[in-house]
């Protein structure tokens, strides 16, 4: 099976996304998997470079398919003419938030067009890409608006865990009325879909509980009755395999020993703190649902750091890697299929 092409957007200028990008583009495991080139700034990619003490060709694309996409040469399309000069290392700048979006809408432009087949996403910063008038709150919104996807999933993969989240940034007293039963419903639909296209024939999907113990019978609240099984209920009338909801202090615990397929967690931290403490650096997200695969790091912009050398390039190299590993399955599940229909 072929390597996928893999366009890398390297993130706001301002923080360590560039300095990542470059040194992922150092590991031979990287170029084992896939054919990888970097969307963003000449300019500002040889100062990472430099910073990161790597001294690589730089060879310049037009379109993915002139990427020698080899070891010691990082292929690199560009998006336009900046004035680099005035950026400054760890501040917020309308700039760099402009740059960013340029890298991203580049990244899309090349998967609506069915030139790559996975986009992998370095850091941006949220105030940087409001300051160009960008209404989408994050990476995960802005892909699923302008590739007109009907959902945009966003799952943490770590380890044995898969774990898709319901709500991501809205409050903790808004993500809890958004728990109800049809987003629910809605989502372990969605799940279904993409666990049955990675290959899983029946996947078995957790839902996990909004309140201590389940809430223990309506000791401590409702929710869990009046919204979460009878998702849980219709979702397995429509013929998928959901469970729950399984408290939130076990159920990732029991996907890591071997119980789910895949866990839907309903909000932001619930799934976040249970990801990074398992392995903050390999903790990375997949999104589902966009007409090519996109990952991410699961770290921000590091202003604090960026610019010294000391950002690791842990994270990306395996939102990278796992990304192409996922690529790899849903091609083999589609290969399937279809000597299945063609028989």
């Amino acid at each position: 099976m072929r390597k996928p092409i893999t366009a890398v957007t390297t993130g706001d200028p301002a923080g360590i996304g560039p300095e990542i990008c470059v040194e992922a583009l150092t590991k031979q495991e990287v170029y084992d998997k896939m054919n990888p080139f970097l969307i963003g700034d000449e300019t500002v990619i040889r100062k990472a470079m430099k910073v990161k003490g790597i001294d690589y060709r730089i060879h310049l694309i037009q379109d993915p398919q002139e990427g020698i996409y080899q070891r010691g040469t990082i292929d690199l399309m560009t998006t336009g003419s900046y004035d680099v000069d005035s950026i400054e290392y760890g501040k917020v700048q309308k700039l760099c938030g402009r740059m960013a979006m340029d890298f991203i809408m580049k990244s899309i432009d090349l998967g609506n067009n069915g030139q790559i087949d996975v986009v992998g996403t370095a850091p941006i910063n949220k105030q940087a890409i409001k300051l160009v008038g960008v209404p989408e709150p994050g990476h995960t919104e802005i892909f699923q608006d302008y590739t007109h996807s009907p959902y945009a999933l966003t799952m943490f993969n770590v380890e044995k865990l898969r774990v898709f989240f319901l709500s991501r940034h809205i409050s903790l007293q808004n993500a809890i009325k958004f728990a109800n039963k049809e987003h629910c419903l809605e989502f372990l639909t969605n799940i279904d879909e993409v666990m049955r296209g990675l290959g899983f024939d029946h996947p078995e999907i957790a839902l996990a509980a909004l309140n201590p113990h389940g809430s223990d019978n309506g000791l401590f609240g409702t929710e869990e009755h009046d919204e979460l099984i009878p998702a849980v209920q219709e979702a397995r009338q429509r013929g998928i395999n959901a469970v729950g909801p399984v408290p939130a202090d076990s159920v990732f615990w029991k996907m890591r020993k071997g119980h789910y397929d895949a866990i839907l967690s309903l909000y932001h931290d619930q799934g976040h703190i249970a990801c990074k403490t398992l392995d903050f650096e390999k903790a990375i997200t997949i999104t589902w649902g966009l007409p090519f695969m996109r990952s991410a790091v699961d770290h921000g912009t590091a202003f604090d750091i960026a610019g010294k050398g000391i950002a690791q390039s842990v994270s990306m190299v395996e939102s990278l890697t796992v990304a192409c590993d996922y690529w790899q399955m849903q091609q083999r599940a589609r290969a399937r299929q279809a000597t299945v229909a063609a028989h």
